[in-house]
């Protein structure tokens, strides 16, 4: 080899050890990867479910807990690798669990797992492992689901101070939004929003009470299903409310949400909210997917939460025109009840959740890190790192409050339920005719502050919420690089007319794009 053709040689091996190696995520072709292209990658050998994990997992490493520190979760399965090599050779030996055989996913650290933690973020809760699997945590992994690990939340679903952060836990830190490491990802479900938003994970589940599945999903360009409440089961789910809690997916598209609600559905004996599910539910919410389904819809536009910021105003009244020519009709709504119910609402999370935590700490049986609410208001309040930031206010009022025979219980409970549904949404609706309701999902993310806590403006979550009735919540566009969603929701079981609207949505706009992360240093 003549002296310049080594150095030629020296010169190509220096530039090609410069080069940044490419992660096993990025070789597969991950980012962005749907369920469906996921699966049909595993029936033409592509890639096996354990190389797919294997890649998740040092995803996880390398954004969330490394470089950028996303901090989404708060426990990483050890035993993920040994379950999709199994599900390997299930899927080897002709056996296709279900719709999610192969497919990594993360669950909202309030949802329990008997072979990992479950803690609500609460460092009171630390290690705590409860004997069983939830019903939908069983139901995922009957249908052939990989769990790549708990990601962290707003501690204790965000019901715990009189002011907090979102996507702050005492036991998993501060979670960060991807678009912007500086801002919030909302809450609560905080870590499974961030997470999927990374590509992460193919999916997560959320849950919400008011919002917290709808918000994150809408500050982290996600698609978000709040069902109605019953239609999941809630038990094996550390609580805030038996009327409004209900879990539910949280995808990159309409179409891996439906899947993901259809293995979860089904009558829980052990949640009486469950039953009357029982001729509402079907496994297959993928015949509801229809690229014409706006044409021919009535759809209320409730303009209450306009107002706040003339940004989302505008993109708002652009998406609405949007409707409209694609054979919508949009039909204005000032209101949709004349009653101030927020405090009745208040009133009920805090007898319900009183009544819930206590049960949910029996549920756990002698291993139990605390016993009742009485005990986890002494620890917490003698723990200097719960209380380095927020006061832990609504631990101790919820305390204070009696049991669920109380008449205060009983009658703010009846209002709030009167004027979100008979005098509310199904008053509404009725009167219009209507398919469905549209409002913004919120604002684009606010910069974390953990002094002064969260800067919400627009939220459109509460009438749905309170009602126990399903919202659907969309990528609608970007305002300066921050996803900002649009909630379509309506009545009691309508989430196959809702998924048909939102679905139609989608595939005109496409308006979901991936977060380009960057480390802060950087």
């Amino acid at each position: 080899m003549g002296f310049n053709n080594y150095l030629l040689l020296i010169f190509i091996l220096t530039l090609a050890s410069c080069q940044p190696q490419q992660s096993q995520y990025e070789q597969l072709g991950l980012e962005e990867i749907t369920i469906t292209e996921l699966q049909e990658g595993y029936r033409n050998g592509h890639y096996s479910i354990a190389e797919v994990t294997r890649a998740y997992l040092q995803r996880i490493k390398e954004i969330d807990q490394n470089g950028p520190e996303l901090n989404s979760m708060i426990y990483t399965n050890p035993d993920a690798l040994d379950k999709a090599t199994a599900l390997d050779e299930e899927w080897a030996n002709g056996n296709k669990r279900g719709p999610l055989h192969g497919i990594p996913i993360v669950l909202k650290d309030n949802i329990d797992t008997h072979d990992m933690p479950t803690t609500a973020g609460a460092r009171a809760m630390k290690g705590s492992i409860p004997p069983d699997d939830a019903f939908i945590t069983a139901k995922l992994r009957e249908a052939g689901a990989v769990i790549l690990g708990k990601s962290n939340l707003s501690e204790w679903a965000n019901f715990h101070s009189s002011f907090s952060s979102s996507g702050w836990s005492g036991l998993g830190g501060q979670t960060k939004n991807p678009y912007d490491l500086s801002r919030n990802p909302c809450g609560s479900s905080s870590g499974p929003g961030a997470a999927v938003a990374a590509n992460l994970a193919v999916f997560g589940i959320g849950t919400e009470t008011n919002g917290s599945i709808t918000c994150p999903s809408s500050a982290n360009g996600l698609v978000g299903i709040k069902p109605t409440v019953g239609l999941l089961s809630r038990s094996g789910i550390i609580p805030i409310s038996f009327t409004q809690d209900t879990p539910g997916p949280m995808a990159r598209t309409v179409t891996d949400a439906a899947v993901a609600l259809g293995t979860m559905v089904g009558v829980d004996p052990e949640d009486a909210k469950t039953t009357p599910s029982k001729n509402h539910f079907t496994t297959d919410y993928i015949q509801f997917l229809n690229e014409d389904g706006l044409k021919g819809k009535r759809l209320g536009f409730w303009k209450e939460p306009l107002g706040e910021h003339h940004r989302v105003d505008t993109l708002m009244q652009q998406t609405a025109r949007l409707l409209e020519e694609q054979g919508a009709e949009i039909i204005e709504l000032e209101n949709i009840s004349g009653e101030n119910i927020g405090n009745a609402s208040f009133q009920v999370l805090l007898y319900e959740f009183k009544d819930g935590l206590n049960t949910y700490f029996k549920s756990l049986g002698a291993d139990a890190p605390v016993k009742s609410l009485d005990e986890l208001v002494d620890v917490t309040l003698r723990d200097s790192i719960e209380m380095h930031y927020f006061d832990h206010d609504l631990l101790i009022t919820a305390n204070k409050k009696g049991d669920l025979k109380s008449e205060e219980y009983t009658e703010a409970l009846n209002r709030m339920l009167m004027h979100t549904r008979d005098e509310g949404i199904d008053r509404v609706m009725n009167q219009h005719n209507l398919d469905a309701i549209i409002s913004p999902t919120g604002a684009p993310a606010w910069k974390t502050d953990l002094i002064n806590g969260d800067n919400f403006s627009v939220s459109s979550s509460s009438p749905a919420a309170r009602a126990g009735y399903p919202n659907i919540t969309v990528p609608m566009g970007f305002i300066d690089n921050l996803p900002v969603g649009i909630s379509f929701f309506g009545k009691a079981w309508s989430e196959p007319e809702l998924i048909e609207i939102a679905f139609a949505f989608e595939q005109v706009t496409q308006i979901r794009r991936p977060p380009v992360i960057k480390n802060q240093a950087q």
